[in-house]
């Protein structure tokens, strides 16, 4: 039997069959699997052979020959292009299938754990329009468009936007971008006018020269207010505050207009210097009957509705009585103690770094709560000092999961319960296999935070054997 062996370089008609973790298609030459960006299951596609290792190969598309019959017009121009959210041409239900599949294949291959019950994802309220912070780059030469390369009238200058995958200095002008809320697109555009008519340049990410680097908009989804955050090399306030007033006059929900400084050469939003140009330093934002305070560079979850929908999978999870001790081990700004606090006796919060421990103290203030407190350090340090052992630990790590001296620590503590919180199924399957043989993996809600990508949010139930 001829068995047709993949060569770097070289192209080849290939038909996708599965969508892979991270979003890429999948392809089975002869069983050997080439994972290629931007397709579906059903296409038959030309793609180009741009790296091959031992068991894998990843492709470029070049030319889709056959479309899929899953396959949807997306509604963004240009969803084919940017790195926002490449799942578009999948119809929801199926992203949410695939989604649901990511978590059981993850536990599956990467945590040897068979037989968990996993539930149908929970679906975003809203499936455009649903982000509360959007962060765009500033380019002195923008990225054309197919359309734009034919016209020759059109001038390749500032823009404003997000990236092309897999470049750091090449960012597609977006005009109009669905996944946030409408409003954000005329302030986006105003800025892109005030910027071009400014005579100050875009920051060069080579040459590390300009002065405009990146706008970050915040919307709150319970006032319908607005923070924008306009992040510069340098200190330059008749510039910023023109363009705070221009801004404000014209849209009475825009609360907050900050200017982040900073001459950092990598692609960082976070100033060295924090400017306020209006209003206050924060926009505030409801979860349930709680407020938050949200500052330009604190971490709020970028979807709120939905997030919502995942603290109440967390309640549900944890079932508390009033009675209990609680440990949030990731806690950040505060968010999961805050809404834990009315079901519970005492919730303590650990968290590394300061401001976020600063925000935390503030919430829990700003809602008159007293029976939360946050801890700063790192887990390692701090968990092995704590007085009380808890009742219930709420884990939600970042993208990298649980190191393994805390999993270690956790297991010696070993709680009753565990819910963990989770945004990487990879990481996920990881650390539940460590804890497996002291706990029982009673359940698994997914929720789907970012609709159009391949992330999903997932909420474990941990019970003590």
């Amino acid at each position: 039997m001829n068995i047709m062996t993949v060569k770097k370089r070289k192209a080849y008609e290939l038909e996708i069959i599965d969508l892979a973790f991270g979003g890429k298609g999948l392809a089975k030459p002869d069983g050997f699997p080439v994972f290629i960006d931007r397709v579906i299951p059903g296409d038959i596609v030309f793609a180009k052979i741009i790296k091959k290792k031992k068991s894998w190969a990843e492709g470029k598309l070049i030319k889709i020959l056959k479309e899929s019959s899953f396959r949807k017009q997306g509604k963004c121009q240009y969803c084919n292009y940017c790195g926002g959210c490449k799942w578009q041409s999948i119809g929801y239900d199926l992203q949410l299938e695939y989604k649901k599949k990511h978590v059981t294949d993850s536990l599956q291959h990467i945590g040897g754990l068979k037989d968990i019950t996993v539930k149908d994802v929970i679906p975003s309220d809203n499936i455009y329009e649903y982000r509360n912070k959007m962060e765009f780059s500033c380019s002195i030469k923008r990225w054309l468009l197919p359309l734009e390369l034919e016209n020759d009238e059109i001038k390749k200058d500032f823009g404003i936007g997000l990236h092309v995958p897999g470049t750091f200095d090449k960012v597609i002008d977006i005009k109009q971008c669905e996944i946030m809320p409408d409003l954000g697109n005329h302030i986006l555009e105003d800025v892109r006018n005030f910027i071009k008519a400014s005579g100050l340049l875009a920051y060069h990410l080579r040459t590390h020269e300009g002065f405009w680097r990146f706008l970050m908009l915040r919307h709150s989804v319970a006032f319908d207010t607005w923070m924008v955050n306009i992040v510069t090399t340098y200190k330059q306030m008749d510039v910023v505050a023109d363009l705070a007033a221009v801004l404000t006059q014209k849209y009475p929900q825009i609360e907050s207009v900050m200017n982040n400084i900073t001459d950092a050469k990598s692609g960082v939003s976070a100033g060295k210097e924090e400017i306020c140009l209006y209003g206050e330093d924060h926009i505030k934002e409801k979860l349930g009957k709680f407020m938050f305070k949200i500052s330009a560079n604190s971490f709020f979850q970028t979807n709120t509705r939905s997030c919502e929908k995942l603290y109440s999978t967390v309640s549900e999870y944890a079932a508390l009585t009033g009675k209990e001790v609680v440990i949030d081990l990731y806690s950040g700004t505060g968010t999961i103690p805050v809404w834990l606090s009315d079901q519970a006796k005492m919730v303590y919060g650990i968290e590394i770094v300061k401001s976020a421990v600063a925000d935390a103290k503030q919430n829990a203030m700003l809602n008159g709560i007293e029976n939360c407190e946050f801890l700063e350090g790192d887990i390692k340090d701090v968990l092995p000092r704590l007085k009380q052992i808890p009742d219930v630990m709420i884990i939600d790590p970042p993208r990298v999961g649980m190191h393994k001296e805390v999993v270690q620590q956790v297991l010696s503590i070993c709680p009753e319960k565990i819910v963990y919180v989770s945004c990487n199924p990879a990481t996920l399957a990881r650390d539940l296999e460590m804890l497996y043989p002291k706990y029982d993996i009673k359940e698994i809600q997914p929720i789907d935070m970012f609709p159009h990508t391949y992330h999903i949010e997932s909420v474990a139930l941990l019970l003590k054997r």
